[in-house]
């Protein structure tokens, strides 16, 4: 069976989807798009030999769509995540699921009220090789109970359209989702604290920042955000546990020796680093909806907590660096909460 794709979303990040469904993964085709620019729409779906449509609404109601990639503005995203669930077609949103933890709530209710999955959200780092073995490693339990976590995210810059609560939204929601699903832990209070600003960023960000998580069974977390390191995409993990520790392999690359010095180089950009874990994400994704069977990735409950963390965080870095606990409602059974 080949699955056919609508995309919502003709931007960078859905254009790079639609050449990995269509050049990368198999037994996929895009044979719809829809953008809130036609002109946009119409020249990414001519390159694929597919229709661009007017709206997503247009596109989840097409025939020719089994399936709905999200990949529009962040705002947007509810709205079409909602039309697929109500059409009963699987939807893979990038993420953020949606805006707000209310419009997650929504999306959750109605899956359930479908009563089955439906939805991924594109959080690509669980499908990341090194984090996967990080995982194999920690489900041994021969590192003991896992008790502090330290992170790092480092971009090489920023643009100036980048703001301050972007680190935390855009940027530490990928340690978010993944350390909740490395630790099988809540995260259920977080913390904000800006250290001295680096003079290379535009005047009204401050970064780095320094964010403290605590779990719910008391493991630490310590993530620093730093956009504008200069020297390149830099992601560290590293779970300390009672009996000893795992940390996230860099990216493979050649070790250079010349002039006295030996190094290698430093990716510069995000999507070289989980380039294979994107193609990962989309593979597994595809083959459950050829196979009728509910994703295997990220849900709609990871995408609304992971909302929900992020906005704890925020409020930390508005409140000048207070603790804020997490509002999180209890996890439905649906999910494989108790609720």
């Amino acid at each position: 069976m080949t699955v056919r794709v609508g995309v919502i979303g003709a931007g960078m990040i859905g254009q790079d989807h639609i050449r990995r469904l269509t050049e990368v993964v198999t037994g996929a085709a895009v044979t719809a798009v829809a953008d809130v620019d036609a002109e946009r729409a119409a020249e990414v779906a001519a390159r694929v030999g597919a229709a661009a449509l007017p709206t997503g609404a247009d596109l989840v109601a097409s025939p020719d769509v089994d399936a709905v990639l999200v990949t529009s503005w962040g705002p947007t995203h509810a709205e079409h995540v909602l039309a697929a669930i109500a059409a009963g077609k699987p939807v893979f949103c990038e993420k953020p699921l949606a805006t707000t933890a209310e419009d997650c709530l929504r999306i959750v209710e109605a899956e359930r009220a479908h009563g089955r999955r439906l939805v991924q959200v594109g959080f690509m780092r669980r499908f990341d090789a090194g984090y996967r073995q990080m995982k194999e490693v920690l489900s041994t339990g021969s590192l003991g109970a896992p008790l502090i976590v330290h992170c790092a995210h480092r971009n090489p810059t920023v643009p100036e359209s980048y703001h301050s609560a972007m680190a935390a939204q855009d940027t530490a929601v990928h340690e978010i989702d993944v350390l909740r699903w490395l630790l099988d832990d809540e995260i259920v209070s977080a913390q904000v604290v800006t250290p001295r600003a680096t003079s290379r960023r535009f005047a009204h960000l401050k970064d780095p920042q320094i964010m403290i998580f605590e779990t719910a069974s008391g493991v630490r977390i310590d993530l620093e955000v730093f956009v504008n390191c200069q020297y390149g995409y830099d992601i560290q993990c590293e779970v300390v546990g009672e009996d000893g520790l795992v940390r996230l392999p860099d990216p493979a690359a050649v070790g250079v020796r010349t002039a006295a010095r030996h190094g290698r180089s430093v990716l510069q950009d995000w999507k070289d680093r989980f380039a294979e874990a994107f193609d990962t994400e989309f593979r597994a994704w595809v083959a459950s909806v050829a196979n009728g069977t509910e994703p295997i990735g990220p849900s709609s409950w990871d995408g609304y907590a992971a909302t929900v963390i992020t906005d704890a965080a925020v409020r930390s870095l508005e409140a000048g660096g207070e603790t804020v606990t997490t509002d999180m409602k209890p996890r439905p059974a649906f999910y494989g909460g108790t609720a």
